[in-house]
């Protein structure tokens, strides 16, 4: 039901992202109710990134949004399915002349960074209840990069989930 898939992504965010401070410039925009949370009904490729186009120009358009995530309920399961979605998400929005305008950002219940071991709770920075594809706006980013160092964000986020543990993720996420 996607009140339910609504309500899950709101407690991850919530647990998660805000609660471990994973994302600075997050409670901001999620405080004020700028953010969109779309649950996608679509499964086939072309719909989905259908939609992702749809989403991206109602942000560009739209003045009561700041940042748009797309929950994938019954789609993109599979890692490696949801890996080559992202790349051609990027690459559509690139193609539309949307790149310089959008960054996306990536969640998974099984994401992996590339280069990591499976195992590595560090990969729990970007573990969510469901797929994920998120859409930013840039002049976000570079509000957020000309208030503090971002390019450290990564570092801090590993160092937080390694102290939490697996045990400690594997808590909070099922209390999420």
């Amino acid at each position: 039901m996607r009140e339910d898939v609504i309500a899950a992504t709101r407690r991850w965010i919530e647990s998660a992202v805000l609660g471990l401070k994973l994302c600075p410039f997050a409670p901001a925009p999620y405080i004020a109710d700028r953010v969109r949370i779309v649950v996608s009904e679509h499964a086939l490729l072309s719909s989905l990134l259908g939609e992702v186009k749809r989403e991206a120009r109602e942000l560009l358009t739209g003045e009561s949004v700041e940042t748009t995530l797309i929950v994938y309920e019954h789609a993109l399961g599979d890692f490696g399915d949801y890996e080559r979605f992202f790349n051609a998400a990027e690459a559509e929005l690139r193609e539309r002349g949307l790149g310089s305008d959008l960054a996306l950002a990536s969640f998974h219940p099984d994401y992996v960074f590339d280069d990591s071991d499976p195992a590595d709770v560090a990969n729990a920075t970007n573990r969510s209840p469901y797929p994920i594809l998120h859409l930013i706006r840039e002049s976000s980013l570079e509000r957020a990069r000309a208030a503090g160092d971002t390019d450290l964000i990564w570092q801090r986020n590993v160092r937080t989930m390694r102290a939490l543990g697996a045990a400690g993720w594997d808590a909070l996420r099922d209390s999420a």
